[in-house]
């Protein structure tokens, strides 16, 4: 099983992060866009994080325009946009590609740990990761964030 505890990330207002800062913390990672027909799951993705955070869940948002170009702004834009439009408070990170040659590393890793392995389909993918830094579990974008099939497996996560 993979682990992302050594990889580092920056966050929307560029501060380097690791992922070893959020170990003990169920994290759903997923890869957001502000022009998609999946963007109304931000509106989802924020009820998770407020029906879960107190418990141990941390959602992060990736920004990622490799998917149609429906991620063109800049990250105060993209951060902007997601607190206007959906009231996002959940942690939006710097902007990423998820597939191609310039994958970020977290993306290499996300896509080869659990099946189905390869890389991103599309906007909203979403990664579960454990309290160790496991990469447990992935949805594909039509995974709604309020689906009985994500809510499980992070209320399971959780229970760890």
């Amino acid at each position: 099983m993979s682990n992302i505890s050594d990889i580092a990330v920056k966050n929307i207002k560029g501060k380097e992060e690791k992922f070893a800062d959020y170990q003990g913390k169920v994290l759903l990672i997923v890869n957001v866009a502000s022009y998609c027909g999946y963007t109304p799951q931000y509106k989802g993705l924020e009820q998770l994080n407020q029906d879960y955070k107190d418990k141990g869940l941390q959602v992060l948002g990736f920004p990622c325009n490799d998917f149609g170009a429906q991620e063109p702004g800049t990250n105060e834009e993209i951060a902007t946009f997601c607190e206007t439009s959906y009231g996002v408070s959940f942690d939006l990170m710097d902007k990423v590609h998820a597939k191609g040659a310039e994958q970020h590393p977290l993306y290499k890793t996300l896509t080869t740990s659990v099946e189905p392995q390869g890389d991103v389909a599309w906007n909203f993918e979403k990664f579960l990761i454990s309290k160790k830094g496991e990469v447990v579990a992935r949805f594909p974008s039509a995974v709604t964030p309020d689906s009985a099939e994500l809510i499980q497996a992070i209320e399971t996560e959780l229970a760890k």
